[in-house]
């Protein structure tokens, strides 16, 4: 594997140099941020990843106000014990996009976000102490706990609450198998997530910058180079 330096130098010659570079990458996470981010936050950001996935991101941010109300401000102790009648009732409402299978995991994921906070006094909070040395495992609880929050679409919920790791985008699985790490083309098995979570955390360790960083860095330094 090679020195993570060598992809910084990369980024920075096609994106202008490291100013250029700086002004490309998210903001440095926040932890104490993140363990102050309310639940209903946390369901709603989950949610929107969930219906965003193979679904025009467009179309859901402009919907995204009749999705707050259809959902009731996304209170998970609200969500949680509505009756039936209630969700299917959703599956005739405009304001909203009408998929059964994900209107369905709101509500299991409101319950979830209520176990999570039960035991750790929040959601935020419980994402805050998370390493990001293990986010596999994270991802696997993600997975196994709530609904629908598999794969890609757990990653990018992580990344938009604003905790610390890394993103499998096609530029960024292409950049750590051109540095040498032996994964397929689109990082879905086990055994090719834990290369990719020991490469990060190897560069993370040299360098001592955040997983996003990173990450965002590792996608810019490769592929078509968008201007800017």
């Amino acid at each position: 594997m090679i020195s993570f330096k060598t992809i910084r130098a990369r980024a920075e010659k096609r994106k202008g140099g490291p100013k250029g570079l700086a002004k490309l990458l998210p903001a440095r996470p926040d932890a104490k941020a993140l363990a102050k981010l309310p639940d209903d936050r946390i369901l709603a950001e989950m949610t929107k990843r969930v219906f965003s996935a193979g679904f025009a991101w467009s179309v859901i941010e402009q919907k995204w106000p009749g999705f707050e109300k259809a959902f009731l401000g996304f209170k998970p102790a609200k969500l949680a014990f509505e009756p039936d009648e209630f969700w299917h009732a959703l599956l005739a409402d405009k304001r909203i996009v009408r998929n059964g299978a994900k209107i369905m995991s709101v509500r299991e994921n409101a319950q979830f976000v209520q176990a999570i906070a039960a035991e750790h006094g929040s959601f935020g909070q419980f994402l805050s102490k998370w390493p990001a040395s293990d986010e596999i495992g994270l991802l696997d609880l993600l997975n196994k706990r709530g609904s629908r929050l598999g794969g890609n679409t757990g990653q990018m919920f992580l990344r938009f609450v604003g905790w610390d790791g890394f993103v499998t985008s096609r530029d960024v699985v292409a950049c750590l198998r051109d540095a040498g790490i032996d994964i397929a083309e689109e990082v879905k098995s086990k055994g090719d997530l834990a290369k990719v979570q020991a490469a990060f955390n190897a560069w993370a360790e040299e360098t001592k910058l955040p997983y996003a960083h990173l990450s965002r860095i590792c996608a810019l330094s490769i592929g078509e180079n968008y201007q800017p």
